[in-house]
């Protein structure tokens, strides 16, 4: 019974994760969610289990809710701008279709997460649901105890925030990948003017530190002053390394410093420029990453 139960379990542990990373924008949060999850899934009584995997995206859904609200109720600051946890993501073996692997690409990105963030716990779980996974609002309604009209409601309003406060960027995997690498030569090797060349005029930067690391302490703007910046800092990492990753759906550079995370840094891409550039760097974000 207990092969059964972890088996059915198992089944179900990447869809489970999906959700819970997506709520909680962090990987450990996520993990301990979801080992919460089988937690009750291992002492329910089975015979108020009608179909596993309902029960059990319910139960992770609802612990995901409880923790968001928790975190919202201690408001806990932040020191300096605030990035989800780096996820490595592998879309392409579970997602062969282009059209899904978009989808799912797209509601798990840096840019996505962020605006996610000031969504209510409810707002949230409705978006992941329906945006991410495709639950129809009826299911979601059962989900959450809800009903469908009020549903159909936090999804409206979720998605015009989204679509109101997200990035515009490309998500084409190919072009960004090229102009990934192309950014990390210019900024390793000191080169400003081919740095500016990719960059869009009104680009960002955004740099996450927790206070823990050497970061900005507020977004940088405009491709002189980000061009400046990742200039003055290239060349500061010792004994460094660099290995290239698929983080929250798209191309990420991870740098190792003494064989450590140092930092990732991953670009969004819009009109075939550098719209954005993310520089995670707080250690508690990047510990995951070491043997990857």
């Amino acid at each position: 019974m207990t092969t059964d139960l972890t088996d059915v379990f198992e089944t179900h542990r990447p869809l489970l994760m999906g959700v819970a990373y997506r709520m909680l924008g962090r990987v450990a949060d996520a993990e301990d969610v979801v080992q919460d999850a089988w937690l009750r899934w291992s002492r329910a009584d089975r015979g108020e289990i009608g179909e596993p995997r309902a029960y059990l995206v319910r139960i992770t859904t609802r612990l995901a809710i409880d923790r968001l609200r928790r975190a919202k109720a201690h408001g806990e600051a932040y020191i300096g701008p605030w990035l989800p946890e780096p996820c490595v993501t592998e879309f392409g073996g579970t997602a062969p279709d282009t059209a899904e692997r978009a989808v799912l690409a797209d509601t798990v990105s840096l840019a996505v997460l962020v605006v996610l963030e000031s969504l209510s716990p409810l707002e949230r779980a409705v978006f992941v649901l329906r945006e991410a996974f495709g639950y129809p609002y009826a299911e979601i309604a059962a989900l959450l105890d809800r009903g469908e009209a009020a549903v159909r409601q936090l999804a409206g309003r979720a998605r015009r925030h989204v679509a109101e406060r997200r990035p515009r960027y490309d998500v084409d995997p190919a072009r960004r990948r090229d102009l990934t690498e192309r950014f990390l030569a210019a900024a390793g090797g000191g080169d400003l003017e081919g740095l500016l060349t990719l960059l869009a005029m009104d680009v960002r930067l955004v740099g996450d530190s927790g206070g823990k690391a050497k970061a900005p302490l507020r977004t940088l703007h405009t491709a002189d002053k980000v061009g400046r910046f990742l200039i003055a800092v290239s060349g500061t990492v010792p004994d460094l390394a660099v290995r290239f990753l698929e983080v929250n759906g798209g191309p990420a550079v991870l740098i190792l410093s003494g064989g450590k995370p140092d930092s990732l840094i991953q670009v969004d891409v819009a009109d075939d420029r550098v719209s954005t550039v993310y520089i995670v760097r707080n250690p508690d974000k990047l510990r995951h990453l070491a043997d990857r």
